[in-house]
């Protein structure tokens, strides 16, 4: 009696237990034709560390090392210990119907150093297979960034895969079993995706590249040079670059990621102090961001030549890029508007690094998630790159702004000037002539009553002699003045002959009524439809705005007509204020000038100048009669084509 209660109590306390060592037993994956893809989770991944890097596999697969392997304690397994190897094991029980389907099983982590599969054949004995950053690319199984290991073909079952992981920086060891035919799809499909991004990238170099070379402005090249260290980083930390840039260069991948980043941070501050103008806008930020990149330089340098193992703290550029986004922010609100796009393309790109932060750390659920995760920093990169344009394109703006607002108060201060002028010497002339009447007056009055008042002769005389002195002064006064009135005259009427007429102005004098392509256009404009705007297509004489600057559109056919065309600067193919010299000169001289002459003025090719001053020369002798009439349009009535 008392046997067989013990038995039950036994038995009791057995099932109790059950359930505990069921919670804590490995999850198995289970393949059937519906499954092309399944990332391991937590519960489906079991590790060991080996301190030594020592174990072999029969070592491993022994009973008393299979009771070593521990739950995984994080989402994603990681490589704690920088010294140790890791040996991970999942376990999938594959369906009748995938016997002869091939499938494998991939590694994410582009940068994980060496990584050894041990794979089950049709035999049930394990075939190992090497692969990893520190090999060359061609050795791999499948071209491909990431790493991949086939799956022999199978009996339906239940099977354990092992992998024994070591890596020199710590990263995700992310497993995913796929189908070969989903993950062609998928491989294609990631390619063109990058393809899409790296292109992206070249564009926006080229363009910024191209106004760097036209506009000499230092932000554009800061912003070529910050752009290609993001992709340079991209690429590296993607496998990309080792499959297509150094693939026989393994070693490589241990420092490029640090070299991009520190190019990364280094151009990123530049470009913020050159952009937002931090030197004279905040003092005090501009000096925090030369020392931090001192700093910075100094950390890359002993990262590089004594100790590459500290490239992997990579949020030491998230605090530059944070200086960055903070100097943004202070700009901004200090009344610089251009930063509030710079303010908002780093806003973007912090939402990516916590994003991808949160992915990293297993906080994303689903496979939308997952994978906004994964491309999350590349996507806030290319919103990054698209608002600094709008940034750079903003500052562009707001500067010809302001110059084209100092130029009208330039010309504005002029006109006053030289009304003030006027006034002035009218007021003087007619105060003047009122002093030389009274002097006369008084003269007459004085020389009437010398016969009278014979006793005041001589008091008379020296009176005399001192208002003529003073009418003298007077005199001498009004000559200097009106000479004074004939040399601005002269000047004013000088300036003015010299921009439309005769005297030959140098090329910085005549830019400066001609400066740019859009006043030409707009002075061609208003010559050219002086008398009103004529359809040459069907007479139409209302029209609208056209695509190019001051062309007209007819409302009526949509015929649409340039500013250049009907001018002697149809098909012009120099820059069109030279061009408006070009004319200047020729007419000045009279069509004397030579075309070596023009050529070195002008600094265009001798062959040009000559065909230019050959058309120039038949639109002179075209309006010869035109001239001996007196026409006062000067060089400009050379422009209109008959």
């Amino acid at each position: 009696m008392t046997g067989s209660v013990l038995k039950k109590l036994v038995v009791i306390f057995v099932l109790m237990l059950l359930p505990v060592k069921l919670l804590l037993a490995q999850k198995v994956l289970q393949v059937d034709s519906s499954v092309f893809e399944h990332l391991f989770g937590q519960q489906e991944i079991k590790l060991l560390e080996d301190k030594k890097g020592t174990f072999t596999l029969d070592q491993v697969l022994s009973p008393g090392f299979q009771n070593k392997f521990a739950n995984n304690p994080g989402y994603y397994p990681q490589n704690y210990n920088l010294k140790s190897w890791y040996w991970y094991k999942v376990k999938v029980r594959f369906d009748s119907t995938l016997i002869h389907k091939t499938n494998l099983i991939e590694f994410f982590d582009q940068t994980t150093d060496d990584i050894i599969a041990y794979i089950p054949d049709t035999n049930g004995k394990y075939v190992a297979t090497k692969a990893g950053a520190r090999y060359k690319f061609i050795d791999r199984l499948y071209r491909h960034k990431n790493f991949e290991f086939t799956i022999y073909d199978r009996r339906p079952g239940e099977y354990t895969y092992y992998f024994r992981v070591h890596s020199k920086e710590q990263v995700n060891v992310i497993i995913v079993y796929r189908t070969v035919d989903y993950f062609i799809h998928y491989a294609l499909t990631e390619y063109i995706t990058y393809g899409l991004f790296y292109g992206m990238i070249l564009i926006f170099c080229f363009h910024n590249l191209l106004m760097f070379i036209a506009v000499k402005r230092l932000q554009y090249l800061y912003y070529v040079m910050y752009i290609l260290s993001v992709g340079f980083y991209e690429m590296s930390v993607d496998g990309i670059a080792f499959q297509y840039i150094w693939p026989t260069w393994s070693n490589w991948n241990e420092y490029a990621y640090g070299v991009a980043l520190f190019f990364l941070s280094a151009f990123a501050l530049e470009f913020t102090k050159e952009l937002l103008q931090v030197k004279m806008r905040a003092p005090l930020l501009y000096k925090l961001i030369n020392v931090v990149l001192i700093i910075r330089t100094v950390y890359f340098v002993y990262c590089f030549f004594f100790n590459r193992g500290l490239f992997i703290y990579k949020f030491v550029d998230s605090i530059t890029l944070a200086i960055c986004f903070f100097t943004g922010i202070t700009v901004w609100s200090r009344g610089f508007k251009p930063a509030r796009f710079f303010v908002l393309g780093y806003t973007f790109l912090f939402l990516g690094l916590i994003i991808k932060l949160a992915t990293v750390l297993g906080l994303n659920i689903g496979v939308v998630n997952r994978v906004l995760g994964h491309y999350s920093l590349s996507l806030s990169f290319i919103l990054e790159m698209v608002f600094l344009s709008f940034s750079i394109g903003d500052q562009v703006r707001l500067l010809r702004k302001d110059k084209d607002a100092a130029q009208e108060e330039t010309i504005r201060q002029m006109e006053i000037n030289v009304e003030l002028k006027d006034s002035i010497n009218r007021e003087l002339e007619h105060q003047v002539r009122i002093r030389t009447s009274e002097v006369i007056q008084k003269s007459e009055e004085l020389m009437k009553q010398a016969h009278i008042i014979e006793e005041q002769n001589e008091e008379l005389l020296a009176k005399n002699e001192k208002l003529e002195e003073q009418a003298e002064e007077i005199h001498r006064m009004n000559l200097l003045l009106q000479k004074d009135n004939i040399q601005l005259k002269t000047n004013i009427e000088k300036v003015t002959d010299d921009r439309a007429l005769s005297k030959e102005l140098s090329f910085e004098e005549f830019s400066a009524k001609y400066p740019d392509q859009e006043t030409c256009y707009k002075f061609l404009s208003e010559l050219k439809w002086s008398n009103g705007y004529t359809c040459a297509r069907c007479a139409n004489t209302n029209y609208c705005g056209g695509r190019m600057p001051y062309s007209r559109r007819c409302t009526k056919c949509t015929y649409e007509e340039s500013a250049l065309q009907k001018t002697i600067f149809h098909n012009n193919r120099i820059p069109i204020n030279k061009a408006f010299y070009l004319v200047y000169l020729m007419y000045t001289s009279k069509g004397t000038i030579s075309s070596h002459q023009l050529s070195e003025k002008l600094d265009i090719r001798q062959s040009t100048c000559w065909s230019y001053s050959i058309r120039v020369k038949k639109a002179m002798n075209e309006r010869k009669k035109e001239g001996r009439k007196g026409s006062t349009q000067g060089w400009s009535r050379l422009v209109i084509e008959v």
